[in-house]
């Protein structure tokens, strides 16, 4: 909260982000960043609900100051207890105080409680009270958002001396923390020097904040009161187009609330309309006065709100004024000087009795002319009205005393920290001379050494090349060694088959003289086995095939394209295979299939072809592994265990933390020996009979897991209840 990007983020981008975001921490720390940018505006009651609803679960914020607030906005918005609405608010900050979390923007806004009740006094005093507690606290957020409300209060009452201290004292503040809040009161503090009568100030702090990159990405309220401050300093000058542009830019601001947007629309037509009507084109102004008369009708806007003064009902008197319909334009000046009145606006208050004695003067009604002439007089001083433009107000005369005070004290600082320097240089240049002498005399040993390191490296290096490539010739004898053994096997088993059928042939041959039932009785049990020993032959020869397909997939693994695939289908579908695979050799078997998917997995990046071999190899060996604990069970005496026993293998998906998608697969077999767990990855290593398995499955889907996905393949097992695979993935 104390980096300037806090408060200058975009309030619509985080809205936008809120629905996206699924953790609960990550809704509730992004509900509160947009509470802290606009805790009263309309979307603030949802926000509180659906903070108070994530910290039933979470329990990470005291929820004290957020109700309080929830209440204030609630009778603000029924508009039937004001003072209640102002005094709950008020609890709301006192709350927060004692919390010690920042809050200006709800500083700023309980200034719209305080207007709205007319209690010019009270929000004077409080905020004074609010400015000397967190200056002893050295609240640099909530300091700026005093001087704020105090600036726009002397605004308000015409004292533009006070005014623009504050308001500088804002800027000065503001530039610590927020861009925003610091664009923003250069704004203000032009525009009330352009109250004020002095132009020129006027137009240098309103240049300057339009010269700040960031003011490009001001919009609302902010960049319309910029746009009104300046078509009224334009029409001061009589540069009309000017000021017809300035009130058109008004008008084209981007807003995401109706109220405000409405409001601020408002007020641009009616600078707009003053400004035709100063052209002397009341044609033009009538349409824009209409157009602010039926948003003013249907909202009761307030005469002073935050893109300035509504001086609706002076417009009107001036149109009126300008078609000659003066009991019209009597009216509308009546209403106006009776508004600033009730909302005590001591800014405008004289401006209004200056324009109705100068109306009845130029009616011919001396009387009343020269009675709101005396009551115009009783509000201002003629003289400074008259030197007005010489006016500079206190705090700017501080800050240039307190500018120059701070370089006199860096030029002081810079001339101690000169002097430090030189006599450092003094000692560093001794120890420089002393130290080349050293290093000099560590130059020749260092070479010498150099040169000995030189050849110790290139004996290293020569020594490391045959230790690698005894290495490797070592593992690829094991590795050849492990084929040859591997084949010879089903090549042992083809050569005897082979050797038995020559033998039966030959004796096929010798019984061909003989006739009888006895030679043919022979012949056909001859060709019997030889059948046999064909079908060996090929079962042998397949096997052999199977070894050397393995050892292909070996170094093929992780090659394919990985695409977003649907794990749940992958393991659903690799699970029921090598079902049907085991049930296709043996029809009495039978198994119960778990599966415990997570709907919310999502596709993942994988090789599904390399993948989907990894699972089916995991579930056919669990499925192995039941069986044979079942075949075990039902050979036991008594027979009570295979009745007890159910063959169950459970496959399980879920993507914890997100970063990672974990595949358990789990059987109730007879596990692995611990001794045996450490080999299981390894080539050729397997626990099935010599006919039954290649010892190469497991180390295939090793190498596909770790190599081809990056991911772990782990087992846990205990002999005797069954085991566990886990198959983790990078999401």
């Amino acid at each position: 909260m104390a980096q300037r990007r806090y408060w200058d983020a975009d309030y619509d981008s985080l809205a936008r982000v809120l629905p996206q975001q699924r953790a609960d921490t990550a809704r509730l720390r992004t509900v509160l960043h947009l509470l802290d940018l606009h805790p009263t505006n309309p979307q603030a009651l949802p926000l509180l609900d659906q903070l108070l609803a994530l910290n039933q679960r979470l329990q990470t914020v005291d929820e004290a100051p957020y109700r309080r607030l929830r209440a204030g906005l609630l009778l603000r918005q029924r508009g039937t207890a004001d003072v209640a609405a102002l005094d709950t608010m008020k609890a709301a900050v006192a709350a927060f105080d004692r919390e010690g979390r920042p809050i200006p923007w709800l500083l700023m806004d309980l200034v719209v409680f305080y207007n709205r009740l007319n209690q010019m006094a009270a929000r004077k005093q409080y905020y004074e009270e609010k400015l000397a507690y967190y200056q002893l606290r050295r609240a640099t957020e909530n300091i700026a958002a005093c001087y704020v409300s105090q600036a726009a209060y002397y605004r308000r009452m015409g004292d533009y001396n006070r005014a623009i201290n504050q308001s500088l004292r804002a800027v000065d503040t503001a530039e610590k923390f927020s861009r925003t809040v610091y664009i923003n009161e250069l704004l203000v503090t032009g525009s009330i020097y352009a109250d004020w009568g002095n132009i020129g100030k006027a137009v240098q702090y309103l240049n300057q904040a339009r010269a700040l990159p960031e003011f490009r990405r001001v919009q609302g309220t902010n960049r319309v009161f910029t746009f009104l401050a300046l078509s009224d300093l334009y029409l001061q000058q009589q540069q009309y187009p000017a000021a017809l542009r300035s009130a058109d830019s008004a008008l084209a601001a981007r807003f995401t609330d109706g109220y405000e947007r409405r409001m601020n629309e408002a007020c641009a037509l009616v600078r707009k309309a003053a400004v035709l009507l100063q052209m002397q084109v009341p044609d033009g102004a009538l349409p824009l006065l209409r157009r602010a008369q039926h948003i003013d009708d249907s909202l009761d806007l307030p005469m002073s709100a935050k893109p300035g003064e509504f001086e609706l009902d002076a417009t009107w008197a001036q149109y009126y004024e300008a078609r000659q319909d003066y009991a019209r334009a009597e009216q509308h000046w009546l209403l106006a000087y009776q508004k600033a009145n009730v909302a005590r606006l001591d800014k405008l208050r004289p401006r209004y009795l200056k324009q109705l004695a100068a109306f009845y003067d130029g009616r011919g009604n001396p009387a009343l002319a020269q009675r709101y002439a005396k009551a115009f007089i009783a509000h201002t001083d003629t003289f400074n009205t008259a030197q007005r433009t010489f006016y500079v107000a206190q705090y700017e005369s501080e800050r240039i005393e307190q500018a120059q005070l701070a370089q006199i004290n860096n030029l002081r600082q810079a001339q101690a920290v000169q002097a430090v320097r030189l006599r450092l240089g003094r000692r560093l240049l001794l120890g420089a001379v002393l130290a080349v002498l050293l290093i000099s005399g560590l130059g020749v040993f260092i070479y010498r050494q150099l040169q000995v390191n030189r050849r110790t490296l290139v004996r290293l290096r020569q020594t490391q090349g045959q230790l690698v490539q005894a290495e490797k010739m070592a593992f690829l004898g094991e590795l050849t060694a492990g084929i040859a053994h591997e084949l010879q096997n089903p090549l042992n088993f083809m050569k005897n088959f082979a050797e038995v059928s020559t033998g039966l042939v030959d004796d096929m041959h010798g019984t061909e003289r003989p006739s009888g039932a006895g030679s043919d009785g022979l012949k056909a049990e001859i060709l019997v086995g030889l059948k046999q020993n064909l079908q060996q032959i090929s079962q042998h020869g397949q096997r052999a095939s199977s070894i050397i397909k393995d050892m292909l997939a070996h170094s093929r693994a992780g090659t394919g394209e990985r695409q977003p695939t649907d794990l749940n289908a992958l393991a659903d579908e690799s699970l029921t295979l090598a079902y049907e695979g085991l049930q296709a050799q043996d029809k009495a078997f039978h198994a119960t299939l778990s599966k415990d998917f997570d709907v919310q997995l999502g596709a993942v990046s994988v090789v599904s072809q390399d993948l989907g071999r990894v699972l089916l190899n995991i579930c056919t060996n669990a499925l192995y592994a039941v069986r044979e604990r079942q075949l075990e069970a039902a050979l036991a005496t008594t027979g009570t265990l295979a009745a007890d026993y159910e063959p169950t293998v459970n496959v399980s998906t879920r993507r914890p933390g997100g970063k990672t998608v974990e595949i358990r697969i789990r059987d109730n077999g007879n596990g692995i020996p611990a001794h045996l767990q450490a080999r299981i990855f390894q080539p050729f290593f397997t626990t099935k009979p010599a006919n039954e398995g290649t010892g190469l499955g497991l180390s295939l889907s090793y190498d596909i897991v770790t190599k081809g996905h990056g991911g772990t393949l782990t087992v846990a097992s205990r002999e005797g209840e069954g085991t566990e695979f886990l198959i983790t993935l990078p999401a």
